[in-house]
């Protein structure tokens, strides 16, 4: 039986994994926790959500939803754990992380053709098909041999993790449940702040002690995970159209839209834990504790995770790689997740995907593929792959979709009609590709 080696147990190892896996491939999957940690991770469990709960929109015209509806069609298994540990959040797909990470372990660690590796790779074998998914945490020792390796500088960023409170501690009667313009339901607390409010608020934020970095780090941020002290910074109501924005919502009690809101989100299932949209920070713990406690529904609150920063490192793909997701100079290392410049976990994940089959295919002589350029995960891989200049991280987003042959005016129906097609160019390539697939169910055990 081939044999492929997967390093990193996040979402894009996994979806690597269980589809080499499904292949009929012996997969050796490496993952250093618990031996050795991160300064995001919390448990020893696979594909463990670090920042945010939620994969995204479900909505197939956006680039979330419809890259979701893509790695459906490719048999992800991380679209299965988001629907089997799904928490109502609007027409967001948000998880019980607990239970998203459970279902996905449970599966790799069953799973006749994988053997889980619990230890540190410090370097990556040359002369063996690899899978690099180790993310944006990667160890030091890996990441200098990952930088021999590919001969460029890395560049980075920094990610913020939102805090969560508990549910009971919330001040309930300072707001109200409900989605922007009434979509998805009551799924979102809307802690209400008026201008006075927000101003304290606002001027407390300015003030607060921020983590210093290291003296050899330069903070570099990603405008998709930008901590809320720096979107302050820039203008007085900079989070009004940001974090705080009241836009779609109106005030049950007042018939009115707030000045500003605050929105929490459902953690888990049962609702007892509740975190803060958009509301990653990289104020010190003790200065999260008083600041956001000026929030009107939060004068009481408990945080049972308070938020953090950590180094985010990716290579520059579109240097290196091909859109096969192996390197130009290395046929048999391929990368996958984070690592690649994709940004968010749905991108990470479908790049799992996509790097599984063509270690696959090349461990069984198979011509390298990618999908077509009309699909969400094509245009994502090629930009990334082919971008000129400098790559920086990129979500899937629509406007990397090539236009439709006829003009469109109307938005939303441009992009229905953009949905439509790239589901269907999934489809046809899904088909094109198909092979004697076994689908593991952690379920229930069997293939």
């Amino acid at each position: 039986m081939e044999e492929v080696i997967v390093i990193g147990g996040g979402l894009a190892g996994v979806e690597a994994s269980y589809r080499l896996a499904s292949m009929g491939i012996k997969v050796l999957l490496y993952e250093m926790r618990p031996q050795k940690s991160t300064p995001a991770h919390r448990s020893d469990k696979l594909a463990e959500l670090v920042c945010s709960n939620t994969l995204g929109s479900m909505e197939i015209t956006s680039g979330a939803g419809l890259l979701k509806a893509e790695m459906e069609i490719l048999d992800s298994i991380v679209v299965q754990a988001g629907k089997y540990a799904y928490v109502p959040a609007g027409t967001a797909m948000a998880v019980d992380r607990e239970l998203f990470s459970q279902y996905i372990t449970k599966a790799i660690e069953e799973h006749p053709n994988i053997t889980l590796i619990r230890e540190e790779v410090k370097k990556i074998p040359r002369d063996r098909i690899v899978i690099v998914a180790t993310g944006p945490l990667t160890s030091e020792a890996l990441a200098e041999d990952i930088k021999e390796l590919v001969g460029f500088d890395y560049l980075y960023f920094y990610d913020a993790i939102a805090p969560i409170v508990e549910a009971e501690s919330v001040d309930f009667s300072k707001g109200f449940w409900g989605s922007r313009y009434g979509k998805g339901g009551d799924d979102y607390f809307n802690c209400v702040l008026t201008e006075e409010e927000y101003r304290v608020f606002y001027e407390e934020l300015l003030k607060a002690e921020k983590v210093k970095p290291k003296d050899f780090e330069n903070l570099v941020y990603f405008e998709g995970c930008m901590p809320i002290e720096e979107l302050a910074r820039r203008d007085y109501k900079t989070l009004l159209f940001g974090p705080m924005k009241p836009v779609g919502l109106v005030d049950p009690k007042t018939g009115k839209t707030p000045f500003a809101v605050v929105q929490l989100r459902k953690e888990n299932k049962e609702g007892t834990l509740l975190s803060l949209v958009g509301f990653q920070t990289q104020m010190t713990y003790w200065e999260q504790k008083r600041v956001l406690r000026l929030i009107p529904c939060l004068r009481n609150a408990v945080f049972v995770k308070l938020g953090s920063m950590h180094r985010n490192t990716f290579i520059q793909s579109n240097k290196i790689l091909t859109p096969f997701l192996n390197m130009r100079k290395y046929e048999n290392i391929f990368f996958a997740g984070q690592i690649t410049g994709v940004e968010g976990y749905v991108a990470s994940a479908s790049t799992g995907i996509l790097a599984g089959i063509n270690a696959g295919r090349l461990a069984k002589g198979k011509r390298l593929i990618t999908p077509p350029e009309e699909t969400m995960l094509g245009s994502l891989v090629r930009y990334i792959t082919t971008k000129e200049g400098t790559l920086q991280p990129m979500s899937p987003l629509m406007g990397l979709l090539p236009p439709l042959d006829k003009r469109v005016k109307n938005k939303q129906e441009r992009k229905r009609l953009l949905a439509e097609r790239a589901i269907e160019a999934m489809r046809e390539w899904a088909d094109s590709i198909k092979e004697a697939i076994i689908i593991y169910s952690p379920a229930t055990g069997q293939g």
